[in-house]
């Protein structure tokens, strides 16, 4: 792992602190006990946890304290889990937020948009 603070003058030696594994979007990552879900992923380069739901655009750490909720993630089977607030178990399964389909015409399937920019160009508003 890089991108780590490996001793701190108040957290400690990151050497001291138990090893945890995790997975990610099919992967499997290591980070430290009382990571958040964010940190661990972060320290190994990943930023973008999930995509906006109009524009697809990719989103990540923003305000790190939970009130943004641009860090939701999907935790074992659970959704809109804020990575920035929830520490990393053994192996628990994380799912980046994925852009979620709008319900506008479920009889008609492969027809629904998947973004709301997606509709609005369905719509010829786009």
């Amino acid at each position: 792992m890089t991108n780590r603070i490996v001793d701190h003058p108040v957290l400690g030696k990151l050497e001291e602190r138990q090893k945890v594994q995790f997975e990610f979007d099919g992967k499997t990552y290591e980070g430290y006990e009382n990571d958040t879900i964010a940190s661990a992923l972060l320290a190994h380069g990943i930023r973008t946890l999930r995509k906006h739901e109009e524009s697809g655009n990719p989103r990540g750490i923003y305000c790190n304290i939970g009130h943004c909720f641009e860090c939701r993630v999907t935790v074992n089977g659970e959704t809109n889990v804020r990575a920035c607030l929830t520490p990393i178990k053994a192996n628990m399964i994380v799912e980046s937020g994925q852009v979620q389909p709008h319900p506008l015409n479920p009889s008609q399937e492969g027809d629904i948009p998947k973004t709301y920019a997606e509709y609005l160009e369905q719509e010829g508003r786009g």
